[in-house]
């Protein structure tokens, strides 16, 4: 796998920092037991490392005032979340046009025994910028009871200004979701303020977690139905779940593995330094546009203002059949429509999908050599 050119990391960054893969290893082997389900000194231990995680977290996103929940996934968090909270017949929820499926999917399901509007926020089509003053219109034209909008998009990179759009959101009372799945880790976001309701968080993408944890902060007062029920280790005999959060929203086991290398990589982001981390992953999404807006045959298709996720169409062929060109030259990619439709569409690109180059911190000169090599050979042979 090493002699792989890896630009699919908007789908899971790789490789992670090496004390992720010690630091999961050892402390499965000595500890890999059942968090808080016994008075024994390794379960103790199981759970301090699960109250640790969660304070790094909420030290990393400046919000001591909240809480962490965990789930398994992103996706997870996110029906949690929509499923949760109280959309009524007649309201409006606005989505930015970049969401993910683990949104829009969750959305549809909803409208089946709900009769709600689905309004999309004013985004730009070539800066990919968002246009406050249109967004202001439309809230006041069609109150927002909930908004949800991605960060960053997945396909294309544009980061949306949560901070503008959640306040000017609040004017109306409106419930507010951001998805980080691309960018916690990677910029730094202060989630203390009230404007921010849920912020929703997957271990294995920015953050350099393992797959298996995911999540989302919120006010530790949060009232929403849960999606599981069972079993918490507490109030075992009462058949209602538990009012406390997070163990409220978190029945079952908890994956003890996951949890301690999402530890790890916090730690190690830390370290690094987030700034450092964004400055890095900024450097590398300038040596990939600048490869890629070389070549004639390829159009490329990023935001002013992004992170180092690309998308592009070659001129003549699919994005499918690139992949597989490429990926015969020991590149990986992503391609198709990235589990965002919705995002396509704005960006001309639907069905056909696009082929998306993402990089991270640990992409090197090596891979962007190995990359231009490919890309010269798709353009002789074309």
């Amino acid at each position: 796998m090493s002699d792989i050119a890896y630009f699919d990391n908007a789908a899971t960054t790789f490789p992670k920092p090496e004390v992720v893969y010690r630091f999961m290893d050892s402390f499965y082997r000595e500890c890999g037991v059942n968090a808080g389900r016994g008075q024994h000194k390794l379960s103790a231990r199981a759970n301090a490392l699960i109250e640790e995680t969660r304070d790094l977290i909420l030290d990393l996103f400046h919000c001591s005032n909240k809480t962490v929940v965990f789930t398994k996934t992103a996706t997870e968090a996110l029906n949690l979340i929509l499923s949760g909270i109280t959309i009524n017949s007649g309201c409006t929820v606005y989505i930015s046009p970049f969401e993910h499926n683990a949104v829009t999917r969750m959305l549809h399901h909803l409208q089946d025994s709900i009769d709600f509007g689905i309004e999309v926020l004013e985004v730009d089509g070539d800066s990919k910028n968002y246009n406050m003053e249109e967004i202001s219109k439309q809230f006041s034209e069609k109150r927002p009871c909930c908004i949800i909008v991605s960060h960053a998009s997945n396909v294309c990179g544009a980061i949306a200004p949560i901070n503008e759009i959640f306040t000017e959101g609040k004017k109306y009372d409106a419930v507010t979701v951001v998805d980080m799945c691309q960018t916690a880790g990677l910029i730094d976001t202060d989630l203390s303020s009230d404007i921010f309701d849920y912020a929703v968080f997957e271990g294995h993408k920015t953050l350099y977690a393992p797959m298996g944890v995911g999540g989302f902060i919120c006010k530790a007062s949060i009232n929403i139905k849960p999606l599981i029920y069972g079993g918490t280790g507490i109030e075992s005999a009462n058949q209602n779940m538990p009012a406390e959060v997070p163990v409220k929203y978190e029945a079952g086991s908890h994956n003890i593995s996951a949890i301690a290398g999402f530890n790890a990589s916090i730690k190690w982001i830390k370290e690094k330094g987030i700034d450092h981390i964004y400055e890095t992953e900024f450097e590398n999404r300038r040596k990939l546009i600048e490869i890629l807006s070389s070549f004639d045959n390829i159009t490329v298709i990023n935001s002013d203002n992004g992170i180092g996720v690309i998308s592009c169409v070659f001129d003549g062929y699919s994005s499918d059949d690139i992949g597989y060109v490429l990926s015969n030259h020991d590149i990986a990619v992503r391609t198709g429509l990235h589990c965002s439709p919705y995002a396509h569409k704005f960006l001309g690109t639907f069905p056909a999908g696009t082929v998306r180059f993402s990089v991270s911190y640990f992409n090197n000169d090596k891979d962007f050599e190995k990359l231009t090599e490919a890309l010269k050979y798709i353009e002789e042979n074309s």
